[in-house]
């Protein structure tokens, strides 16, 4: 699989932001994607996922009624709008893809093989 990110930028704090993910090289049917993110002198962190075949969502709670995880199976792109944004959301965001597979924590960074290269979003206060 190939993984695309795009739509990071600079915004002030309140603002909104949508990353996009365009995924090729395989079928976007029967896949988990996610989404992660890396502060500065921190670990990747897990934020969203989402199976493209039942659309079974799961976010960690910091995100949770600010973040919005979405796919475009025509487009075969993903999506994360984000909303409300404070400066602790600064960070690269990393798109990642999977096979579909039950898993006990279906978004742990340690199932996806395959990512994208990044995007920053810096949040300004």
């Amino acid at each position: 699989l190939q993984l695309v990110e795009s739509g990071g930028d600079l915004v002030q704090v309140g603002g909104s932001l949508r990353l996009s993910c365009a995924v090729s090289g395989d079928t976007f049917d029967y896949k988990v994607v996610g989404w992660f993110r890396q502060a500065p002198g921190k670990e990747r962190e897990k934020i969203s996922c989402m199976s493209t075949l039942y659309k079974r969502t799961n976010s960690v709670d910091s995100v949770k009624g600010r973040f919005t995880i979405s796919t475009d199976d025509r487009k075969e792109t993903m999506y994360l709008y984000m909303t409300d944004l404070r400066p602790e959301d600064t960070g690269v965001y990393y798109c990642a893809a999977r096979a579909e597979a039950t898993a006990p924590d279906p978004c742990a960074s340690s199932l996806f093989l395959d990512w994208g290269q990044g995007t920053q979003v810096t949040v300004s206060s």
